[in-house]
């Protein structure tokens, strides 16, 4: 039986009730991270709390990051995930007041905080033969630093991509690739990485942050700079970086194969994974 965790209790799935007022489901007024463990271990724990803290901080919602920190392992803990993979959600939101009204509600009325976790296996096709996306343009707000979980331009890029037979969509906007549905994008061009540099309309990915950590410590050329729709084409490697995906290779835009040959692309994947290894280490 699946265990979640709610206002400070852990608690059977079924069992676990929302108000149908919370502003989570009302406007989806909420935020959120995923953290990926391995072995039982969050990876780069401290960084998703500094995110969630940030999120909570510009939405103006009156809760405590650093209270949830031990959320992951609990979740983890109770659901026996401890010997695999797993991902576990966290959500924080503006609470479940008396009535329904765009003002925030009063202060004494509390987040709600939900979390769960689950067994997850990446997929073989991810990395080998790799990935296949497309283009769409950015209808989202222009707040996309803060992770909210207000994702209906994602929710829908993403589905367009599944119904036409890819994996994932890039948002384009002004002829800036900015980033995927729920992934970073990185371009290697004349032999440098190259990712968009962080904006409000860039989301400050935990997984991003480690791909330049690891470009700079071994000494591979990165640069955090626009990739325009246009630059596409000629570039040598594409990839995806997330929480679900680690790094992941791109085969195919809208059709169009690129190179086989993914050097940059795949030395950085087993750097990720020695990286993920040596930190994650019980």
């Amino acid at each position: 039986m699946t265990t979640v965790y709610l206002n400070d209790q852990l608690l059977p799935l079924a069992e676990a009730r929302l108000s149908p007022l919370d502003r989570g489901f009302l406007y989806g007024d909420a935020v959120y991270e995923v953290i990926r463990c391995y072995g039982g271990v969050p990876f780069r724990l401290e960084g998703h709390m500094a995110r969630l803290a940030y999120s909570l901080g510009e939405m103006r919602i009156a809760a405590s990051a650093s209270a949830l920190r031990e959320v992951p392992a609990r979740l983890v803990a109770a659901n026996r995930l401890g010997a695999g993979q797993a991902l576990v959600y966290l959500q924080v939101s503006r609470g479940a007041p008396a009535v329904r009204q765009h003002a925030f509600p009063p202060p004494d009325v509390p987040p709600t905080v939900f979390g769960y976790a689950w067994a997850f296996a990446p997929r073989p096709e991810w990395t080998t033969p790799g990935l296949t996306v497309i283009l769409v343009p950015d209808v989202r707000w222009s707040r996309c630093d803060i992770k909210v979980t207000s994702l209906i331009p994602n929710a829908m890029g993403h589905q367009r991509a599944l119904e036409g037979g890819a994996h994932e969509a890039l948002f384009v906007r002004d002829g800036v690739v900015l980033e995927g549905t729920l992934s970073s994008l990185f371009a290697v061009v004349a032999g440098e990485v190259r990712t968009a540099p962080l904006s409000n309309y860039v989301l400050p990915s935990i997984t991003r942050a480690a791909v330049l950590e690891l470009c700079r410590d071994a000494g591979i050329p990165v640069r955090e700079a626009p990739i325009f729709e246009h630059e596409l084409s000629r570039a040598e490697e594409l990839f995806v970086a997330s929480t679900v995906h680690e790094i992941a290779p791109i085969r195919a835009v809208d059709g169009r194969a690129l190179p086989v040959a993914q050097p940059v692309t795949r030395r950085l994947m087993g750097l990720l994974t020695e990286l993920i290894a040596r930190e994650t280490r019980a």
